[in-house]
């Protein structure tokens, strides 16, 4: 089946088989490689990527269920060389060990702060508890969650993205 889907604003015309999940199609196909296969069952949350602005376990959609969406992976956030902020946090909060679930858990956090842009930790816990880490013990991220909070303002999450890139082709246009 032919599928055309826009990845980290770049659109991907392929020939996929049916059964193809979205995981593999991204990895193999694409090369996108930073969206992590971790259980193949949606329990770990790893392979978390944003499907037209919100969270989804890409192991749990098929490729063909993408055809026409606009997906955004780990890779597609940095903007201009600069991390998102999501991304900066958790670098600077040390919210990682091994790094296995860092992507899927940016990518569920950025989608946390899109539905409430100031989070207490009890709600932080709760927006990220589909995905697991094995390392951390989860203080760090909650910490790089809350500090992305306020380096954030209201609103900047995964809608962000598509302004990010509006925002870039209309470069020196007035603003805010």
């Amino acid at each position: 089946m032919r599928i055309t889907v826009s990845v980290d604003g770049t659109s991907y015309s392929d020939e996929v088989e049916p059964r193809t999940l979205l995981v593999h199609h991204l990895r193999e196909k694409l090369g996108k490689v930073g969206t992590v296969v971790g259980c193949d069952t949606s329990n770990c949350g790893a392979c978390t990527v944003h499907l037209d602005g919100r969270s989804v376990k890409s192991c749990s959609v098929l490729a063909v269920q993408a055809d026409g969406c606009e997906v955004t992976t780990i890779e597609g956030l940095a903007r201009d060389g600069e991390l998102h902020p999501v991304q900066k946090a958790f670098h600077d909060n040390h919210a990682l060990q091994c790094g296995f679930c860092t992507p899927g858990m940016i990518m569920q956090s950025i989608d946390l702060l899109g539905d409430n842009p100031d989070p207490d930790e009890h709600e932080v816990r709760e927006g990220l508890e589909g995905n697991l880490c094995r390392c951390t013990g989860y203080q760090n991220i909650v910490k790089a969650v809350r500090d992305a909070a306020h380096q954030m303002r209201p609103g900047a999450g995964p809608d962000a993205e598509r302004l990010a890139e509006g925002a870039a082709s209309h470069a020196g246009g007035g603003g805010e």
